[in-house]
């Protein structure tokens, strides 16, 4: 589905991104691990047309996208949910939820799409006239992954959704992400809990300093004495 081609990426002179190449199949829960400043974050900007490459380029479905601004990059279908959540907090649960849906015209696809969403977090229905901003870090993490949906998307790309949720509700997120893959969306997700990051993915690649120094399946990454001593503590 995603294909990424020696992507080079700078600001202001300096490489964030250095001749990065990988791919993503239909159907995949993919991992984009490394540590702080590894360059996760600018890839996924990058994709979403949020920053321009220096050189190389990226395919979806065999159509290059690189370049293309990030509305259009949406109606490409794919979606991003970006790291700090990034919800309106001045406006309803309901009304972040419809800015979400943006891209579709037809009142009854996005009828579907809220009744999805609504099977994902129940809990929406009854919170939707509340005020996104009132919410806590967990529930305004799960509205962002909702409004992520409301586009129909075909690759769901996911920044830090661990970050600032309880843990308590880690592990419940990490499970709307298998639900969500379920359901047939392509998933890449970027994260720093690397153990949940690969128990969930099919496939990992591993970024150190805009580099991608390793790649393999999420139980083969699981195994490896670098990712274990680097990032699990083991």
């Amino acid at each position: 589905m995603l294909s990424v081609h020696n992507l080079s990426v700078g600001y202001k002179g300096l490489l964030a991104i250095q001749d990065v190449s990988f791919e993503v199949k239909h159907g995949e829960v993919v991992s984009l691990i490394g540590s702080n400043g590894a360059g996760k974050t600018t890839l996924l900007k990058t994709i979403m047309g949020l920053l321009k490459p220096l050189k190389g380029e990226i395919l979806l479905n065999d159509q290059v996208i690189s370049g293309l601004p990030a509305y259009e990059v949406v109606r490409k279908k794919i979606s991003l949910v970006p790291e700090g959540r990034r919800l309106f907090p001045r406006l309803s649960v309901w009304d972040n939820l419809l800015l979400g849906a943006y891209t579709i015209n037809s009142q009854e696809q996005i009828a579907e799409t809220l009744e999805t969403v609504l099977r994902l977090f129940p809990w929406l229905k009854e919170r939707a006239d509340q005020r996104a901003g009132t919410l806590s870090g967990g529930e305004q993490q799960q509205v962002s992954i909702a409004r992520g949906l409301m586009s129909r998307p075909e690759l769901l790309m996911l920044d830090e959704p661990s970050m600032g949720v309880m843990p308590k509700l880690v592990t419940e997120i990490f499970r709307t992400v298998e639900h969500i893959a379920g359901e047939g969306v392509t998933v890449l997700l970027v994260e720093q809990n690397v153990f949940e990051a690969l128990q969930v993915c099919h496939r990992a690649y591993c970024l150190q300093t805009g580099r991608i120094v390793m790649e393999g399946s999420g139980s083969e990454l699981l195994q490896c004495d670098l990712v274990r001593q680097a990032f699990l503590g083991m």
